[in-house]
C-alpha cells in the first residue's frame, strides 16, 4: 500500500463520520435517539440488518472457511432464513403491542421485573464479549495493511492504535446521531464493503490465468463448491441438519431476542414493514455470504497457482494479505476501507443497543421521572462508557482462534437461555417468573459447560488434583447446536419448575 491508498482510507473514515454527524440535531427525545421516531423505511432497515450481522470477521473469516473447506457454511444461512420466518409470526406481533424500546420490556410484561433484569443483563455481558472479538478483527486487517508503515512498534501497540481509531470515530457519530445515524451509515457502509468485495472478485479473475474457467475447474474438482452435507453426524460442524435446524434456532435467538437486531425491527413504521425488512434481509444475507465464500474458493485456486512466500498461519489472514499484496494501488485502499466500513457498522449497532438496554431496562426503571433532555444526555454518556468497555474487550480478544467461529460461539452461549425464556413467554401460560429464572440459569450453565467445560474442568483438576477432567465431554459439540440445546433445556426446566413451584408475587424490579 502507498500514500494514495492511505489517503483513500482516511477520506472514507472522515467522510462516514461527517455523514453520521448530520443526524445529531434531530435527537430531542429518547424515542428519537433509540428508535429514530419510528420513521425509517423498510428497505433501509433491511440493509441495516444485513450490515449489523456483517462484521470485519465476516468479510475476512468466511472466505477463510471456504479456503480451508467448501461451501457447506451456506447450510447455516439456510437456517437463518427459516429463523426469520419463525420470528415474523411468533415474536414480532408481541413487539408491536405497545410502545416498546427494547426486547426485554416484553419479558417484564409477561413475567416480571426480575426476569427482565436477568435477560437484559445477560444480553449486555455476552453482546459486549462477542463484540470485542468482532472489533479485534479490525486489528488483523490494519496490521497487515499498515504493518510496514507502522515501523518497529509492537503487535500490541499496533492493535491498540488500529482499534482505537475505529472505535473513536464510530463512537463520535453514534454518540451524536443515535439510531438514525446508525441505520443510514449502515446503508452507506453496506454499499461500500459490497462494492469493495466485488472489486476483489474481479481482480482475482484477472490474476488467475484462464480466468473463471480455470477457477471453476480447479475449485469444482477439489469439491470447493459443495453446499450440502447430509451426513448424520452430530459432531460435524456444517451439515444440513446442524445448518437448517441449528441455524434456525440461532437466528430466532439472535434476531428475535437480541437488542442489536430487535431495535432495528422496532424502528419500522408498522409491523408489516418490520416483517418485510426482516424477511428481505435474509435473502440479501444469503447472496452476500455466497459472495464471501466464492472469494475464498477463488483465493484457494489463486494461491495454488501462485503460492505465498510464507504459508498462512491463520485462514483469517488470507483475504487481507491478498488485498495488500496483489491489489493495484487505490483498489487496495478501497478494500481496506470496505472492511473498516463493516467494522464500524457493526460497532455502531452494538453501541446503540447496549446504551438503550442500559438506560431503558435498568436506569429508567429506577428513575422513571428523569426529564427527557437528561435521558438523551445520559444515553449519550452510556454510549461513551460502552465504547470504552468494547475497546478494552477487543484488546483482550487477541488470543482467540478462528474469529468468525469464536464470535458466533460467544453469542450462542447466551442465546439458548434467552430464546428459551422468550419461548416460555409466548408459547405457554403456566410458566412463571420463578420457574423461568431457574430454567434460564440451568440452560445458560449447560451452554457454558458445552462451550468451555473441558478447559475449566482440566484447570480445576490441575489446581485441586481431583479427577474433574472425567466430567468433560468426550467430543466438542459444534457451535450451531448451542442455541437449540440451551433453549430446549431452558424451556423444559423452566416449564417444569413453574408447575412444581407456587406462582410467586409478580415483581417490579
Amino acid at each position: 500500500m502507498n500514500l494514495f491508498d492511505l489517503a483513500l482510507i482516511a477520506v472514507y473514515l472522515v467522510g462516514i463520520t461527517l455523514f453520521g454527524l448530520r443526524f445529531r440535531k434531530k435527537q430531542r427525545s429518547l424515542r428519537d435517539y433509540f428508535l429514530a421516531d419510528r420513521n425509517i423505511p423498510w428497505w433501509a432497515i433491511a440493509l441495516s440488518i444485513v450490515a449489523a450481522e456483517t462484521s470485519t470477521l465476516t468479510i475476512i473469516g468466511v472466505p477463510g472457511l471456504a479456503y480451508d473447506t467448501n461451501f457447506t457454511f451456506l447450510q447455516l444461512i439456510m437456517g437463518y432464513l427459516v429463523g426469520r420466518v419463525i420470528i415474523s409470526y411468533l415474536l414480532l406481533p408481541h413487539y408491536f403491542r405497545g410502545d416498546l424500546f427494547t426486547a426485554y420490556q416484553l419479558i417484564e410484561r409477561r413475567f416480571g421485573g426480575r426476569l427482565r433484569s436477568l435477560t437484559a443483563g445477560l444480553f449486555l455481558v455476552t453482546r459486549a464479549a462477542a463484540e470485542g472479538v468482532r472489533i479485534f478483527a479490525v486489528a488483523l486487517v490494519v496490521g497487515i495493511a499498515l504493518g510496514p508503515l507502522l515501523g518497529n512498534i509492537s503487535e500490541l501497540q499496533r492493535d491498540v492504535v488500529s482499534i482505537g481509531i475505529v472505535t473513536m470515530l464510530t463512537l463520535l457519530y453514534t454518540f451524536e446521531g443515535g439510531m438514525a445515524a446508525v441505520i443510514w451509515t449502515d446503508v452507506v457502509q453496506l454499499a461500500i464493503y459490497l462494492a469493495g468485495t466485488l472489486v476483489g472478485l474481479f481482480t482475482i479473475l484477472h490474476l488467475v490465468p484462464g480466468g473463471w474457467a480455470t477457477i471453476h475447474e480447479q475449485a469444482a474438482n477439489a469439491g470447493k463448491f459443495r453446499v450440502f452435507d447430509f451426513t448424520p453426524d452430530f459432531y460435524r460442524t456444517y451439515t444440513f441438519w446442524s445448518g437448517v435446524i441449528g441455524g434456525a434456532f440461532l437466528t430466532t435467538a439472535s434476531h428475535g431476542t437480541d437488542q442489536l437486531i430487535v431495535q432495528r425491527l422496532l424502528v419500522a413504521r408498522s409491523e408489516a414493514q418490520s416483517k418485510l425488512a426482516l424477511l428481505s434481509s435474509g435473502i440479501a444475507v444469503f447472496f452476500q455470504f455466497s459472495l464471501f465464500l466464492l472469494i475464498g474458493a477463488m483465493l484457494w485456486v489463486f494461491y495454488r497457482i501462485s503460492p505465498p512466500a510464507v504459508p498462512f498461519d491463520k485462514p483469517d489472514r488470507i483475504f487481507p494479505t491478498f488485498i495488500v499484496t496483489y491489489m493495484p494501488h487505490g483498489i487496495s485502499g478501497i478494500l481496506v476501507a470496505a472492511i473498516l466500513a463493516a467494522a464500524m457498522s457493526n460497532l455502531s449497532a452494538a453501541l446503540n443497543s447496549l446504551s438503550s438496554t442500559t438506560m431503558v431496562d435498568f436506569y429508567l426503571r429506577q428513575r422513571p421521572d428523569t426529564p427527557e433532555r437528561r435521558r438523551v444526555l445520559l444515553s449519550r454518556l452510556a454510549t461513551i462508557a460502552w465504547g470504552l468497555v468494547l475497546f478494552g474487550l477487543a484488546i483482550m480478544s487477541r488470543r482467540g482462534g478462528k474469529v468468525v467461529e469464536l464470535g458466533l460461539s460467544i453469542a450462542s452461549v447466551a442465546y439458548g437461555a434467552l430464546l428459551g425464556v422468550f419461548l416460555l413467554g409466548v408459547l405457554t401460560r403456566r410458566a412463571n417468573e420463578h420457574g423461568s429464572m431457574i430454567g434460564m440459569a440451568i440452560g445458560f450453565c449447560a451452554n457454558v459447560y458445552i462451550w468451555q467445560g473441558a478447559g475449566l474442568l482440566h484447570w480445576l483438576q490441575q489446581v485441586t488434583g481431583a479427577p474433574f477432567a472425567m466430567l468433560a465431554l468426550t467430543q466438542p459439540i459444534p457451535f450451531p447446536w448451542y442455541v437449540l440445546i440451551g433453549s430446549v433445556i431452558t424451556f423444559a426446566v423452566g416449564y417444569s419448575s413453574s408447575l412444581l413451584l407456587p406462582r410467586p408475587v409478580r415483581s417490579n424490579g
